[in-house]
Parts: structure tokens; sequence; C-alpha cells
């Protein structure tokens, strides 16, 4: 097994000493194609495998994966590889640097610029379910809202900006995440109180003291909540 100091480092390792880890989704075609032109080039991976070590002269793919398939496809003895730490974090960043997973950002404190390309992002995808979905329109309204207290992404279905629950909400989940702040104890603003769950505003009302609680509907305790306290 090699030692620490060889991360970072370039290593022409056997083939047979890597696990391919959790392999590409690319088309055969391209595979085959590419092992192809690969063999008549010279056999040379210039663009290295990441791989973490995993025992003595044992590695993992964790990134590049479509290359490591080309090497195998291509039946090179020897792959370049380069070693990298096996932490959680730096997995992460390797499959993103390497395009093999999409970043994602924090809805919480985004820009505004940052939703933009975001949304922007998702609706140019072939196929997207969010197509009709205008991302000027619903970064200005998602950009608005009261998003630093949303625990989920539902919120932006009330928001009317195009963006409707299912496979549209759902799509959000492939660039956005939540770090939301502590819901404060007191909040009379109706917009925000709108964009939380039934069961959070029965919450509140619940520390206000406001009575029948039990019978009231979420428009019932937005206007309840939304009085100001004397």
């Amino acid at each position: 097994m090699s030692s620490l100091s060889d991360i970072g480092n370039l290593m022409h390792l056997y083939l047979d000493e890597i696990d391919p880890g959790e392999g590409t989704g690319a088309p055969e075609f391209l595979i085959k194609a590419s092992a192809h032109l690969l063999n008549q080039k010279g056999g040379r991976n210039w663009i290295p495998v990441i791989v973490k070590e995993t025992g003595e002269d044992k590695y993992q793919v964790i990134a590049n994966s479509f290359i490591y398939a080309i090497a195998e496809a291509a039946g090179l003895e020897r792959v370049w590889c380069i070693i990298a730490d096996g932490s959680d974090e730096t997995v992460e960043v390797t499959k993103i640097l390497a395009g093999e997973e999409i970043p994602k950002i924090n809805l919480s404190k985004a820009s505004r610029d940052e939703i933009k390309a975001a949304l922007e992002y998702l609706v140019k995808q072939p196929d997207s379910v969010l197509k009709a979905v205008k991302p000027a329109i619903a970064t200005n309204r998602i950009d608005e809202a009261p998003r630093q207290y949303w625990k989920t992404l539902e919120p932006i279905v009330n928001l009317k900006c195009g963006i409707t629950k299912g496979k549209q909400l759902d799509a959000l989940n492939q660039v956005f995440y939540l770090t939301p702040q502590p819901m404060p104890e007191t909040i009379v603003d109706t917009d925000i109180l709108k964009t939380m769950s039934t069961a959070d505003l029965k919450t509140m009302a619940k520390k206000r003291g406001i009575t029948g609680i039990s019978k009231m509907k979420k428009d019932d305790l937005v206007e309840a909540l939304s009085k100001p306290i004397k």
C-alpha cells in the first residue's frame, strides 16, 4: 500500500488492482468507440482516473469512471491515475469537478443570481419537466420569499411561479438544499405565515395562547397569528 505521500501523485497502476466503484452510465457505443480510438493513438489515457486506496495495492475509482471504462474496454494493462484521499468531502468535490455530479447551492442563503443560474440550468436540460417555467419570474418570487425559514422546498408551490408539486418540485432537489434558521416564536407577517405548514402554524398558535386551534384551517391560523400581539 502506498504512503500518504502518494496523495496527489500521478501513478501508472495495473488495471486489475482497481475496483471500478460505481461505474459509469455512459452508452456502450461511446465506451467502445473511444477505446478503439485510444488503442489507435498510443493507448495512453491523458486524462487520469481518480482513485482512492482501499488496501495494499488496491484502489477504487472515485471519479472519471468513463476513462476507466474506456481503458478496460481497450484492454490496457495499466492506466494512469491520480491518488486522492478517500474522505467523503474529497469524493464529493472530485465527482463534481469531473462532471459526474451536479453541485448544489444553499437556497436558504443563495443570492438572486445563484437562484436564477440554477433555475436556468434546470430549465435548459433535455426533457426538463421545468421547460414551461420562466426563470426570471420564479427567481423573483423565490428570492423575495422568506426562504431562510423553509424546512422543505414545498413553499415554492404557493408562490405561483409556475412550479407545481410533484416532478417539478422534485427536480429542484437536484440543485438546491436548505439550512433553515430557527423560526421565531412570534411572526405576524402574513407573507411568511402563508409559507409555513399547518402543523408549524398550530404550534405557534398554541404558544401564543390562541384558542380553538384544533378546528382551524390554515387560512384561519394565518389570520389569527397575523393579528398584532396585545
